[in-house]
């Protein structure tokens, strides 16, 4: 299974950029689809996921109302809409795959994840 990232760059704070991740190989059936970050020198950390046959979903405290998570299961296809983008959002984004995922309540954590993308940068200026 490969995951392919895509769709980062440089915006201005308040713009929006939508992030695409590509899963080959092995189709979606029941995975969670998971984006993380990681800003320099900081720990990489959770943005949303979303889990492919409910459409269920989960964010993080600091996207919640601007960032949503999507799948076209067709394509096989993540995407993470990114709406009023601010400064601190800035960081490499990386999305992932968990084959046999656990509860909401682990979707969060990284070490759940089987499969990583290659990450995609994002900045955002003021």
């Amino acid at each position: 299974v490969q995951l392919q990232a895509s769709g980062g760059g440089l915006v201005q704070a308040g713009g929006s950029l939508r992030l695409s991740c590509v899963a080959s190989g092995r189709g979606f059936s029941n995975s969670v689809m998971g984006w993380f970050r990681q800003a320099p020198g900081k720990e990489r950390e959770f943005v949303a996921a979303i889990r492919r046959t409910t459409g269920g979903s989960r964010y993080a405290d600091s996207v919640k109302g601007r960032f949503a998570v999507s799948t076209d299961n067709a394509k096989n296809t993540a995407f993470l809409q990114m709406n009023n983008l601010k400064p601190e959002d800035t960081a490499v984004y990386y999305c992932a795959r968990d084959f046999t995922p656990g509860p909401w309540s682990t979707w969060q954590d990284s070490n759940q994840y089987d499969s990583w993308g290659q990450g995609t940068q994002v900045t955002v200026s003021s």
